[in-house]
């Protein structure tokens, strides 16, 4: 099915890798107009050039530099339907007895504020809409956000955040009848260019591959397109009635007990 977005304008996070730029090229490919934010300016420009995308650089934490994107949005534009606050980061993580304050600052402020800020910014845009009120905000969390990583307490911390600003942001908008829904999504592993090089990178690739498979009963990888299709349904008019709710899309890793 095509054109499930026609008429739509998505903004989208973090969109110049992985995740994030597989989205914007699905969206695209639905009919959506739309702007992505990031810092690598290089692979910006291939996307744009590739897709019509209109790219922005900007850094999710920066408050101040919202204006810019929002402006972005309303110049070329003047509306906005879909929001994905897809932006993140896990790097300098660790434990709890060994995380860096500066690590944990820095996690915080693009995981967690950053997806405040897309929201914030995205619902004043969404309420501005020509015909009324109306959007659709998705933010991806995590199966971190679900289940815990012992080595990774900012990252989890975040991310399982994440699934109740949805809820609020969700239940603020329905009693104020904005007609703006927000869910999060929770991809499991998925095959993006970081996880590729993780494995390409590890001591035993083929060992390293295998770990990864196994963490899904399904016994292999999300592929990034698989991802898209969740948030294509989430920003289109199908998911009409879905709101303040959880996606898993994980291969079943969350459903059972692993190893039992």
């Amino acid at each position: 099915m095509t054109d499930r977005l026609k008429g739509k304008v998505a903004l989208v996070t973090g969109g110049t890798n992985g995740i994030g730029e597989a989205t914007v090229r699905g969206f695209v490919a639905q009919g959506a107009k739309v702007v992505f934010t990031g810092n690598n300016e290089a692979a910006a420009e291939k996307i744009s050039s590739e897709t019509g995308a209109v790219f922005v650089k900007h850094s999710v934490q920066d408050g101040d530099g919202w204006k810019e994107v929002m402006k972005a949005i309303e110049d070329n534009f003047g509306r906005l339907d879909i929001a994905f606050a897809n932006a993140g980061i896990h790097s300098g993580d660790s434990d709890i007895e060994t995380v860096s304050l500066e690590a944990w600052k820095n996690i915080v402020d693009v995981n967690l504020t950053g997806s405040m800020l897309t929201c914030q910014n995205a619902i004043s845009l969404m309420k501005k809409n020509p015909e009324g009120p109306g959007g659709s905000i998705i933010i991806n969390s995590s199966i971190n956000g679900i289940l815990a990583l012992a080595g990774d307490v900012t990252y989890s911390t975040t991310k399982g955040a994440l699934r109740l600003l949805a809820k609020s942001v969700a239940v603020h908008c329905a009693k104020a009848k904005l007609n703006i829904r927000c869910n999060t999504i929770h991809p499991g592993v998925v095959e993006t260019p970081l996880i590729k090089g993780a494995i390409e990178g590890a001591p035993d690739p083929k060992a390293a591959r295998a770990m990864l498979e196994n963490v899904s009963p399904m016994g292999r990888l999300g592929q990034s397109e698989e991802i898209v299709s969740l948030v294509v349904y989430l920003g289109s008019d199908e998911s009409r009635f879905v709101t303040g709710a959880e996606m898993v899309i994980d291969g079943g890793s969350t459903a059972g007990l692993p190893g039992v």
